[in-house]
């Protein structure tokens, strides 16, 4: 698996919107893949991985220890509580915060973890992230608990990627607000207009590795 040139579409797509490759960083996503995926991204120089699930999260940092790879690990997931002990020792980043209880248990297992609020930018029932007016109060909340606040992350639609670019322009809005210096949005299909709209970090799976894996892994 060799990402050298996946890689550099991805650097030219991200300058084509009007980003600058070498500011806005790249999670590697490599949900459903094995350590190989891991393995391509540290010889391309990706040290910022991301996961949605814990038990793939911690088994894949075990592998990536026992071959001496540099890692960053995100957790990309919805945070579930009785989750949090499995990975708090390995996640650089927590992208998927949504609520104070789960920043709780983190703050517990944890001490001064960063992490990222995520905001629901659809409205949909069903998607994960906190409501745009609760926002201010969450990133306050965790500060208060003693975890770094760095930014804000969303999930696009899905769907046309036109369609992100209302939700995606008023996160990075409400990030520059709140004095928030991270704006994690975008990923394979919609990364041109999460860049044009203001990320500094986009979350990339197929643009990177190609077609994920069936069946994926257990989720937990």
């Amino acid at each position: 698996m060799d990402l050298t040139e996946p890689l550099a579409r991805v650097g030219e797509r991200i300058a084509a919107a009007g980003g600058d490759p070498d500011a806005v960083a790249v999670v590697a996503v490599t949900k459903g893949f094995g350590i190989e995926a891991v393995q391509a991204a540290a010889r391309a120089g990706l040290v910022d991985i991301g996961e949605n699930y814990a038990a793939e999260l911690a088994a894949k940092a075990t592998a990536a220890r026992a071959l001496g790879l540099e890692a960053r690990w995100h957790f990309l997931g919805r945070v579930q509580r009785n989750k949090v002990r499995q990975i708090a020792s390995d996640v650089s980043l927590w992208q998927g915060v949504d609520r104070l209880a789960a920043g709780g248990e983190i703050a517990r297992r944890a001490p001064g973890a960063a992490v990222l609020v995520q905001v629901d930018v659809t409205g949909r029932p069903g998607r994960n992230g906190c409501g745009w007016d609760d926002a201010p109060a969450l990133a306050d909340g965790l500060r208060a608990l003693g975890l770094e606040v760095r930014g804000l992350m969303a999930v696009g639609p899905g769907g046309d990627p036109e369609s992100a670019r209302p939700g995606f322009r008023r996160l990075a809005a409400l990030a520059a607000a709140l004095g928030l210096p991270d704006v994690s949005m975008g990923m394979s299909d919609d990364l041109e207009v999460a860049v044009a709209e203001g990320a500094t970090m986009v979350r990339l799976g197929t643009a990177l590795f190609g077609p994920r894996p069936q069946p994926e892994m257990v989720q937990g």
